[in-house]
């Protein structure tokens, strides 16, 4: 390309500067531009030069920073050949359960798709630790995009072919002639699992790209037990179920609020449960870190971490509770009271359009609280004939949703359109959010100034608070109410933001139900 190539002047004589950028397959650009600001074409030249020269060097460092493709395939070769080589040593002495092959089986054929699509996804994918083990450079990493990425998954993939070949070879036997045996491998070149501190810290990488950042920060400080308990070099495969029991003993004395009682504070753990006179963490409480363990030992294990799965089937469970307070449906007469005291205004308790809508919003669609108060006036939408809430995290970091079920869209009940909250939404058309006055809490959300007035005020006002009657029953009543009127499960779910289980509904209803079976649906509540 000739460097006048390079120069490019606008409709008003200043001069920019067009470099190519390298082609990766994912930016959508194809050069840079940069204004040289200057409308002297000698002076733009020199600029372009200069330019060009620091170019092809980044260029060429970028090129140099590549591993050549046999590197990579030779560094994948040696990682996974010394993870299979754990398989199959785990193999003969104890055999993988059922679940463990399954997942084997079901991670090999999402790798033989991501393969097959060129996919650039680090899902099943031990990047972090690869990077590590095999000493790749991030600067390596990147400019050896997207072949490395591709070498790694089919070198998963191709590692957990040879572990369920060997595994269907011990579900049969030959009396013709000798059985093959699984050949003991060598010396790992490696520790036969990982150490817990590096498991830990690459399993909350891969939460924090996935999860809202309480719930992150909520299940690091469950694992850092773990790492308290076991330390941080402990190899996963030298846990036992005998150690995940004494684990949970240790659960049981887990004092409350360890980490800012003045007392507790900076004791060690095994110090720390010993201290007397300390209330002790809820079984509600035991049953949430039991979990989280739980679930860390099955990705680590589906992720080449450590060789089985610990903490399953350990929870406590519900225990009776003789003054345990349920939530419960609003009552056909409550609801009635409640649909007349929002339109009306009869006893004086709604002064605010936000507080009346954002109710109202609540009873006629089961949304949660916090999902209401953060809406944007671009989440309310109108697809062919039918207006709905699009449910979504999108549009400002202070939205969160509670699961990945939580992204829906929830049509608009008839008598929300009829008493006139389009008409809301366009009055408030000139802004961002439909509900400007409800400020971020850091850990309420949104949602806390109409939640409390709500609880707080208008219920109690109204004769209606009693025990297991808050804003959350507004879900439980339009649940209720649309289930006595055979509204198929799977649909109320959809419109509450419960996540559809079974093989049906997971596997074969991926897609999900159109927004009219929706609207048809929700159009059947009735308040009274």
């Amino acid at each position: 390309m000739k460097l006048s190539a390079y120069l490019s002047p606008s409709r008003h004589g200043i001069f920019y500067f067009r470099w190519p950028l390298p082609h990766s397959g994912l930016e959508k650009r194809s050069t840079v531009k940069i204004s040289l600001r200057t409308r002297c074409p000698h002076q733009a030249a020199d600029l372009a030069r200069y330019l060009a020269a620091h170019g092809r060097i980044v260029r060429d460092s970028n090129t140099l920073a590549g591993l050549r493709q046999s590197e990579i395939r030779e560094k994948v070769t040696v990682y996974f050949k010394a993870q299979l080589d754990q398989y199959l040593d785990w193999l003969d002495r104890r055999g993988l359960s059922k679940n463990a092959l399954a997942d084997a089986r079901e991670e090999m054929l999402d790798h033989d798709c991501g393969v097959d699509l060129e996919s650039l996804s680090p899902a099943y994918l031990p990047i972090a630790r690869f990077k590590r083990v095999m000493d790749v450079s991030d600067e390596q990493w990147e400019a050896s995009q997207p072949r490395i990425t591709i070498e790694l998954r089919k070198g998963r993939r191709d590692m957990l072919r040879r572990v369920l070949d060997a595994a269907e070879g011990q579900e049969s036997y030959s009396y013709g002639e000798t059985p093959a045996a699984i050949v003991a491998p060598p010396a790992p070149t490696q520790d036969a699992s990982s150490p817990l501190g590096v498991a830990v810290e690459e399993f909350n990488a891969d939460q924090a790209r996935r999860l809202p950042d309480k719930t992150a920060k909520q299940n690091r400080a469950y694992l850092g037990i773990l790492l308290e308990y076991f330390g941080p070099e402990r190899l996963l495969g030298s846990i036992t179920k005998q150690d995940a029991n004494k684990v949970k003993q240790v659960l049981h004395d887990l004092p409350s609020n360890r980490k800012v009682k003045t007392t507790l504070k900076g004791l060690p753990l095994m110090e720390a449960i010993k201290v007397p006179g300390q209330a002790k963490i809820s079984d509600k409480t035991i049953d949430s870190h039991i979990q989280m363990f739980a679930a860390f030992f099955q990705w680590a294990e589906t992720h080449g971490h450590a060789p089985h799965r610990l903490f399953e089937g350990m929870k406590l469970g519900k225990r009776a509770k003789k003054n345990e307070i349920k939530r419960k449906p609003f009552t056909p007469e409550q609801a009635q009271r409640i649909l007349t005291e929002l339109t009306e205004n009869t006893s004086g308790l709604v002064r605010s359009e936000s507080h009346k809508w954002g109710m109202l919003l609540a009873l006629f669609t089961g949304a949660r609280l916090n999902e209401i108060c953060q809406l944007h006036i671009a989440d309310v939408r109108q697809e062919d004939d039918i207006w709905f809430l699009d449910i979504t995290d999108e549009g400002d970091d202070g939205k969160k949703l509670k699961t990945e079920a939580g992204r829906r869209k929830v049509p608009l009940h008839s008598e929300l359109i009829r008493l006139g909250f389009l008409e809301l939404v366009q009055s408030r058309s000139k802004g961002k959010r439909l509900f400007p006055d409800y400020n971020l809490n850091v850990n309420g959300g949104y949602g806390r100034s109409l939640g409390r007035w709500c609880n707080e005020r208008f219920l109690p006002e109204l004769g209606i608070k009693e025990p297991g009657i808050v804003f959350h029953c507004f879900r439980h009543t339009i649940v209720t109410r649309l289930s006595q009127v055979d509204v198929p499960e799977p649909i109320v779910q959809c419109i509450v933001g419960h996540a559809r289980s079974g093989v049906t509904q997971d596997v074969y209803m991926r897609e999900g139900y159109k927004l009219r079976q929706l609207k048809s649906a929700i159009d059947r509540f009735r308040v009274f």
